[in-house]
């Protein structure tokens, strides 16, 4: 992979393991710090300490209209709403300006939840159905950027779909800071393939409005593109869809395999397919005949490896 600066995450606090949980305690999360944490910049965020309330302090809930819920005190009933959203809008403001490239939020919290969080009605009754104040307001606001919470990232597809989708985002911006319809296209070129593992539709739109993109103001093509981009690749990539890919690979170089090469190669894509073996055996593979014939198109392509090796996200069936 290029070498390119750190991405800059925001993050829930408790997850670094400082001590900002209403008991005192924390949630350190060591893949997040430890494996991850070797790619990126953390920029951390505990909305209750941010927001005027101590340390220990009195546990929150959520409670009312689960698409409108009230945030209050477990105990005394004390609605704590107006104080978390007024602090919330500004914090989101603030970190626009951090350049973040996505956020883990903390699991089930009534201010950082992205999802699935309790929210009691008038009869104490919990229904999962909830979003934390703070994550709301978050989400509300930078729609597009990727986000996960550190639960979710215990699942190894979407860890390696939320890994992938900031590491995309990190190289489309550094690009993005010298525009020109001609970095567009070399950016679109490299990760085609990228995009087609995610969603076939989404290439084909991409590929229509990259090609339409003469003419029009670079500010709003890069803001639409990076829009459209995101969103095709928060569809996660499957079996089916990587072998598809790896099929149309072959078809580059498939004149030069030999008669055993091809073999080789066309049943361990159909084992990945199968859901046999993980995605980084048919890729090791795809790789080898890549550089053993030199294909220049295909050693572009950021789809053989669109994150670091070490981080092994691709090893998972």
């Amino acid at each position: 992979m290029d070498e390119m600066e750190k991405i800059r995450l925001g993050i829930s606090t408790c997850l670094l393991g400082e001590n900002v949980r209403y008991d005192g305690g924390h949630k350190w999360d060591r893949y997040l710090t430890d494996t991850l944490g070797k790619y990126v910049e953390y920029v951390s965020v505990c909305p209750e300490v941010e927001a005027g309330l101590g340390v220990p302090r009195p546990p929150l809930h959520l409670v009312g209209d689960p698409s409108n819920p009230r945030l209050v005190t477990l105990r005394t009933k004390q609605d704590l709403t107006d104080l978390m959203v007024n602090w919330a809008e500004k914090r989101v403001r603030d970190l626009e300006g951090e350049k973040l490239n996505g956020f883990i939020f903390k699991s089930n919290s009534p201010s950082s939840g992205m999802e699935r969080v309790k929210v009691y009605d008038r009869n104490g009754v919990p229904a999962k159905k909830g979003v934390g104040v703070f994550a709301r307001i978050f989400m509300g606001h930078l729609p597009s950027l990727p986000v996960e919470d550190e639960g979710r990232l215990h699942d190894p597809q979407i860890r390696e779909n939320f890994v992938e989708r900031i590491f995309t985002l990190k190289r489309w911006r550094v690009g993005a800071e010298n525009p020109s319809l001609r970095g567009l296209i070399e950016f679109h070129t490299k990760n085609k393939l990228l995009i087609l593992s995610h969603s076939p539709r989404h290439y084909e739109i991409l590929g229509k409005f990259v090609a339409k993109g003469k003419g029009s103001p670079l500010r709003l093509l890069y803001s639409e593109y990076e829009r459209i981009l995101m969103e095709s690749l928060r569809l996660k990539a499957t079996p089916k869809k990587n072998a598809n890919v790896l099929q149309h690979m072959m078809g580059y170089f498939k004149e030069r395999l030999s008669g055993g090469e091809k073999k080789e190669l066309l049943e361990i894509i159909d084992l990945h397919r199968r859901e046999l073996v993980p995605l980084i055996a048919p890729i090791t593979l795809m790789n080898h005949y890549v550089r053993k014939y030199d294909q220049p198109y295909l050693k572009e392509q950021t789809y053989l490896q669109p994150h670091p090796l070490e981080l092994q996200l691709r090893h998972h069936v």
